[in-house]
């Protein structure tokens, strides 16, 4: 039995140890540091020119810059991220927060709080800083010191059920058969119907988990009104959304609009707000307000008792006009909120003020063994009951701290559910992966469970081999360690590889038809592929199709063409988070028709995990060295 008062005790320290060296990782690239070497840790992007002005969903301003890209040297800035936009004025800086809402190689854009653009904006040298993330932290140390009071009720129960002290209810099976969805999927269709506390969807790559996870959502609202979905990141969020569209459910999505993907702005609350037939009214008695505060401002400070007692009288109709405006945007808000079938939104979204007190019967968390325990908890605690889907064979949840991951700070309810009861169903049926490329996983993480869908096997086979290994052991391509940002890459080995991409490239009829990837462990590589990419000759319409990132980057998504560069060769046989098994699994699982690994087989070989996937490879004959793409 785990006390639960200990558990949360232990939690909150280790979060404390989590925060403390995520901040320190933060001020150690901005502490004491000029410019440039803010901007060699990718904290600072400068300068910035400045493109255009838009106005976005909720009248947020939106400002779009261009910046020269350098060779080895990326930036950190995300969509999604909070950003501070500053100007240099000599001895003076002014700034202005927002959300960074576009990244491309050479464009960046921050969507402001207000609906105009700094006056300053012109007045110098534009640069963006990176903020660091406090505001996460204080939500999930809040939920943590809330369940340590809770000792009795519903929360009460459910804690125990999530910590394996007590076995988790269901009731009978229905035996409902949805066409649309294979046997396994059915099956877990019915076992989250039967759940009364917590029900678990096992998905394996490419076995449809979202979509058996959107038709359980639609079975349940069946019966149930309204339904919370949450996903640890705004991508899976948003994919939902989507799918939950095509199926004609009512959904709201709420987070901040620069979050949220163009496609998904529509089902935003802030553009079902401005879409209601209120809103005109709302928006001409903020114009009034904004007009009458205006006008009371154009007052000096010498004037008469007439003049500031006008001025008085401006400013308190502004004031009534403002509350007039609160009450009939919480009435529209509160309208949509009361009628959508799903509210979906980010772990740390559930938090969100407009739905701070509702509580749900049935709330669905999708990639829930990617989430840290706390962030689960903040929308855990407003369900009666709890669906989860994930794969805690592939990504575990991000910990920065050492200590605090072997602390166990890593741990998931998802995975201490599944090893703790049984109460869980695996998805078995595979539809992305040719069976060639399905195989390792398969067979070394899923014990030969899983079956590729016959319409796998019925695709033509457009390509010789659909898995190989390069080993470049024997070609002295040596990794080198960056001593600025302490990530491995490996320059031999990113020549091969695009040499590889282009090869197949130049090689296939209509390389415009597929979609590309190529994944690389370590940042350095990424930004390294991406440079040497930059310099091939392709028409924009193949550079489109091309994605290079690092493996957390393409975790739920599939390419058709999939290249592994594996980066790390020296002598000693040390492969630092290349032995994290779920990280190579994730990767490994993202192609459809091709799927080709480049690695040093004499570094990589001392490990159990590897010795056994390139055996693999040898058995089935896609074992090549890159001795013979040489020459």
């Amino acid at each position: 039995m785990i006390d639960p008062h200990q558990h949360f005790l232990q939690l909150l320290e280790l979060l404390k140890i989590e925060r403390r060296e995520d901040r320190d990782q933060y001020e150690i690239k901005i502490r004491n540091k000029s410019l440039n070497q803010r901007k060699s840790e990718g904290v600072t992007c400068y300068p910035l020119y400045f493109k255009s002005f838009k106005l976005g969903i909720g009248d947020h301003c939106i400002l779009t810059f261009r910046y020269v890209p350098i060779k080895e040297r990326r930036h950190l800035f995300q969509v999604g991220v909070s950003a501070s936009l500053f100007v240099n004025l000599g001895q003076k800086t002014h700034s202005s927060h927002g959300i960074i809402s576009m990244v491309k190689n050479d464009e960046i854009a921050i969507m402001l709080a207000g609906n105009v653009a700094p006056k300053w904006l012109n007045s110098g040298v534009i640069g963006l800083d990176l903020l660091f993330d406090e505001a996460t932290y204080d939500q999930m140390e809040k939920v943590l010191r809330n369940l340590l009071e809770i000792k009795k009720g519903r929360i009460a129960q459910m804690i125990q059920y999530t910590l394996g002290n007590k076995v988790p209810r269901f009731k009978g099976l229905q035996g409902i058969t949805y066409p649309d969805l294979n046997a396994s999927q059915n099956e877990a269709l019915n076992k989250v119907n039967a759940a009364r506390d917590i029900g678990l969807i096992h998905g394996p790559p490419g076995t449809g988990k979202t979509t058996t996870l959107v038709t359980c959502i639609k079975d349940v609202l069946q019966i149930e009104k309204q339904v919370l979905v949450c996903a640890p990141s705004n991508s899976a969020v948003d994919l939902i959304v989507e799918k939950l569209h095509q199926k004609k459910v009512s959904v709201t999505r709420l987070g901040h609009p620069a979050r949220v993907t163009e496609e998904i702005e529509k089902h935003t609350l802030d553009a079902q707000i401005i879409a209601h037939p209120l809103f005109k009214e709302f928006k001409k008695i903020r114009k009034k307000a904004d007009e009458l505060r205006r006008l009371a401002k154009q007052y000096k400070r010498r004037f008469g008792r007439a003049e500031a007692q006008e001025r008085k009288l401006l400013l308190h109709e502004a004031r009534l006009l403002i509350t007039e405006g609160r009450i009939l945007e919480d009435q529209m808000v509160e309208g949509i909120l009361n009628t959508v079938s799903v509210i979906a939104c980010t772990l740390m979204g559930a938090n969100n003020k407009r739905i701070v007190d509702k509580y749900f019967k049935t709330v669905f968390i999708d990639e829930s063994s990617q989430v840290l325990e706390p962030a689960v908890w903040i929308a855990l605690s407003k369900a009666d009951r709890v669906i989860m889907a994930g794969d805690h064979l592939q990504l575990a949840p991000t910990v920065k701290s050492k200590e605090a991951l072997a602390k166990g700070f890593g741990n998931t309810i998802f995975e201490r559910c599944i090893k703790a009861y049984d109460i869980d169903v695996m998805l078995t049926q595979q539809y992305r992966m040719h069976p060639e490329i399905m195989a390792f996983s398969n067979q070394y993480f899923y014990q030969g469970s899983l079956k590729a869908d016959p319409s796998i096997l019925d695709r033509p086979l457009k390509f010789e081999n659909s898995t190989i290994f390069i080993d470049t052991a024997g070609c002295g391509y040596e990794e080198t360690l960056n001593k600025e940002t302490l990530s491995t890459f490996n320059q031999d080995e990113a020549h091969f590889t695009i040499n590889q991409l282009n090869k197949f490239v130049i090689n296939i009829n209509n390389p415009e038809d597929y979609s590309y990837a190529i994944i690389a462990p370590y940042k350095a590589q990424v930004e390294l592929l991406r440079y040497f990419l930059s310099e091939l000759k392709y028409p924009s319409i193949i550079f489109k199709k091309i994605s290079i990132n690092s493996v957390d980057a393409f975790q739920g998504q599939e390419r058709d063409i999939v290249f592994i560069s594996l980066t790390r060769s020296n002598t000693q046989g040390i492969i630092g988070f290349l032995s994290e098994e779920k990280r190579l699994n994730v990767a490994m699982t993202r192609a459809k028709y091709k799927l080709s690994l480049i690695g040093d087989s004499a570094t990589l070989s001392k490990h159990v995990f590897f010795n056994k996937l390139i055996q693999h490879y040898q058995l089935n004959h896609n074992y090549r060295s890159a001795f013979e793409f040489l020459y």
